[in-house]
């Protein structure tokens, strides 16, 4: 009996050990386009020239985050992006969270015909075209605005609070019912104080979603004091192995392009990740809110 429980034990540890490995690797696998992209943003012109660049700079060169960083136009539109992903994450959650709380309620009239609606739209939309027309017949074309309302509302983060809003406690609301709360006092004072996991949650997916958006930018926003960062940034990188444009933007060599491509690319990606770490705990949490619970 001693020997089969060693033999188990010492399956299990080999077992957890692969899954380690395993999990490592993967995580490896990863994260090399991203020690690969920072080595170029870092390495001299010579060496990206001949291809010679891989997971380590050679021939150090920060001339390409010097011009990122000092040329204003990537200043001002990261600012702007800054702003616009905080606006519509705010925005976003407060009509995720108006939309998904009167959903709960059983006496609702026409709740179910609501449900059917809101779901329907996660499958079918108009096209392109219909919403380019909606937008200039609202007068939205080219104005951050455009940028903000028609994606201010995910349906499935909405049923993703719906459905963490049903798991607390009918009780809590009674009681706050039978004290005289109303509406939307039970719902700032009782659920949003307990939603913290998947506010947090669809706040990362809502800001996440902004901050890497370009294409209804692409298609509605022309003056480019509007340009959100990664638009400027697709812009870049189509244009930019054009003479004229890498000399406009300073350069003269493909190798100081590709540098400034990386460059670019690092820019816009490290501030998103900077903020995961701090939502990690919420964002595992949230997203394990259809897992069966005991």
């Amino acid at each position: 009996m001693e020997e089969n429980r060693m033999i188990h034990s010492f399956k299990s540890k080999v077992g957890d050990w692969f899954f380690v490995l395993l999990c490592l690797v993967i995580s490896i696998i990863c994260l090399l386009p991203m020690v690969n992209l920072l080595a170029r943003s870092l390495s001299g012109v010579d060496y990206l020239v001949k291809h010679e660049v891989y997971l380590w700079p050679k021939g150090w060169n920060v001339d390409a985050y010097a011009t990122v960083l000092t040329d204003m136009k990537y200043i001002r539109s990261f600012i702007f992006t800054a702003v616009l992903t905080l606006v519509c994450t705010l925005f976003s959650l407060l009509m995720t969270t108006l939309c998904a709380y009167p959903l709960i309620f059983e006496n609702l009239r026409g709740r179910s015909l609501f449900n059917v609606i809101i779901t329907i739209t996660m499958f079918f939309n108009a096209g392109t075209i219909p919403n380019y027309l909606l937008m200039q017949k609202l007068n939205l074309l080219d104005s951050p605005l455009v940028l903000i309302l028609p994606g201010c509302l995910s349906v499935y983060n909405m049923i993703i609070m719906r459905s963490f809003f049903y798991g607390i406690p009918d009780s809590l609301r009674e009681s706050a019912e039978i004290d005289g709360a109303s509406f939307f006092r039970i719902l700032f004072s009782i659920y949003i104080p307990l939603s913290k996991p998947v506010l947090a949650t669809l706040a990362l997916f809502y800001a996440v979603g902004r901050w890497n958006g370009y294409s209804d930018a692409l298609m509605y926003i022309k003056n480019k004091n509007y340009y959100p960062l990664q638009l400027l940034l697709y812009n870049i990188l189509n244009n930019i192995n054009s003479v004229e444009v890498a000399t406009q933007e300073g350069f003269s060599s493909p190798g100081l392009s590709e540098s400034l491509k990386a460059a670019i690319v690092m820019f816009s990606t490290v501030p998103i990740l900077c903020i995961y770490p701090f939502l990690q705990k919420y964002f595992i949490h949230g997203v394990t809110l259809g897992a069966v619970k005991e």
